[in-house]
């Protein structure tokens, strides 16, 4: 698996013998400029890849688990409209699952945060305001995002979450500083449902049920209509299959909470 200091050194080495071999003429100019665009895309792709591990390592499954376990995750809410009905579903089906939240949604649906701890789900750290530009924050507005939200929680909760999931799965390394700094846990994935794109609902619970198996951390989100028929059938597929959806914290074996 590339890592960011593993690849960064081997450039750096690559790059002085590219420039020491142009020099004595036995090299193009360009090659140069292809070390460091080699360079460039491996930290682009580490950068919006969780899964690759590059600046940060996450948490995307457990395999060596013996139970027949999987856990669904949530990010991006509570949201008024459809995260009661997702924890109706999830009740239904005697499911639990965890929910990665927004600071700013907290602060809109406090109520329904508590509903989820209530209902024995766990919560995470999703940011406070989810931006679009989360990746190119510096390091102290990282911090302050992620404690703005850790503050909000333990107000309202009593509770000091342990457990991260960066926001659009963007990582880097002022994110994995912050991340180091807090103590969280990285929470990555390994079934990406693509349930906020164009894809239809069949073609979202297709994606699931296609690869899901023991021992997988899946992705949705619980902002849509089109993923609260998707969890319902999704949970009649892993009753059927004999799997049973936990935690995050209880089929990784950490803690949730601090």
């Amino acid at each position: 698996m590339l890592r960011r200091k593993g690849v960064n050194t081997v450039v750096i080495l690559l790059l002085l013998l590219t420039i020491a071999v142009y020099f004595l003429g036995y090299t193009p100019l360009w090659s140069i400029f292809t070390v460091l665009f080699i360079w460039f895309a491996i930290t682009v792709f580490g950068s919006f890849f969780i899964r690759w591990n590059y600046h940060l390592t996450s948490r995307h499954s457990n395999k060596n688990i013996e139970n027949h376990w999987v856990s669904i995750t949530f990010d991006d809410g509570p949201n008024s409209k459809f995260t009661p009905r997702v924890l109706d579903l999830l009740a239904k089906y005697n499911a639990k699952a965890t929910f990665f939240c927004v600071g700013k949604t907290i602060e809109q649906n406090p109520k329904i945060l508590k509903q989820i701890i209530d209902e024995g789900h766990s919560i995470g750290n999703h940011t406070y305001t989810h931006s679009n530009n989360f990746g190119f924050f510096p390091l102290d507005k990282i911090l302050n995002e992620l404690k703005q939200t850790e503050n909000l929680v333990h107000s309202l909760t009593g509770k000091r979450m342990k457990l991260y999931r960066p926001a659009f799965g963007v990582t880097n390394p002022q994110i994995a500083k912050a991340t180091h700094q807090l103590q969280l846990h990285s929470i990555g994935w390994n079934v990406r449902s693509l349930d906020t794109t164009f894809r239809s609902k069949k073609e979202v619970l297709k994606r699931i049920t296609d690869k899901v198996s023991k021992g997988d951390i899946i992705l949705l989100h619980d902002t849509s209509e089109k993923t609260i028929v998707v969890l319902e059938q999704l949970l009649l597929f892993l009753r059927q299959k004999n799997l049973s959806s936990v935690t995050i914290d209880r089929l990784l074996e950490i803690e949730a909470y601090a």
